[in-house]
């Protein structure tokens, strides 16, 4: 009985926390194809997800590749293993959070939204190439990864490299100490590989 009860307690922590993480659905390390991403070492990936150290010390994981090679897929797999391993995280995209900041300033109450996003261990931001290069949105973004640098982790997944944040960040100065501050402490992923949704299209127009 005991041991049922704790099972439905943890079953429980689980969906409450999953609910909270706001993850892509169905995204899950038992329907993601390592075999098409051969340059990603999938040992190196279940690591991570099999261990919260990394979060405890602040570091951060960051994931480029083309759009359609599983990117946000990988990230949301990672994001629900730590979260059963008691972890608390939360997905957004970077578009999102870089609105919710906005408003957030636009009220006075910046400071306050980034130390709400402090109780989470790690903050999820899905294609951060997307977001625009203006002073408002990139300010925003700025104060974030210095409000969470070498304190909690991001996880961060983006179309274009490092070469490219020149039209993200409104100057090269911010550009160079934003991605200073995230690979510090970071590991990256580079993911080459055809896009998914590409391949199903083709396979769809083979078979009409």
């Amino acid at each position: 009985m005991c041991e049922h009860e704790a099972t439905q307690r943890y079953q429980s922590r689980v969906e409450r926390a999953l609910k909270d993480a706001q993850l892509p659905p169905t995204k899950a390390f038992s329907n993601f194809d390592f075999v098409r991403c051969s340059p990603l070492n999938p040992a190196t990936v279940i690591q991570l997800a099999q261990d919260t150290a990394w979060l405890k010390r602040g570091e951060n994981l960051l994931l480029f590749g083309p759009s359609g090679v599983g990117k946000t897929h990988l990230a949301a797999a990672i994001g629900r293993a730590l979260v059963e391993l008691g972890a608390r995280v939360r997905f957004l995209s970077a578009t999102t959070l870089v609105q919710l900041l906005q408003a957030a300033k636009a009220n006075l109450h910046l400071q306050q939204a980034l130390l709400k996003s402090d109780k989470y261990d790690l903050l999820i931001l899905g294609d951060l190439s997307y977001v625009k290069k203006s002073e408002a949105e990139t300010s925003v973004l700025f104060e974030l990864i210095a409000q969470r640098y070498e304190l909690r982790s991001l996880m961060i997944t983006a179309n274009h490299p490092f070469s490219a944040w020149d039209h993200i960040f409104t100057d090269s100065t911010m550009t160079v100490v934003a991605v200073d501050r995230l690979v510090h402490h970071a590991v990256i992923f580079e993911i080459q590989a055809e896009s998914f949704r590409q391949q199903t299209t083709k396979q769809r127009s083979l078979s009409d």
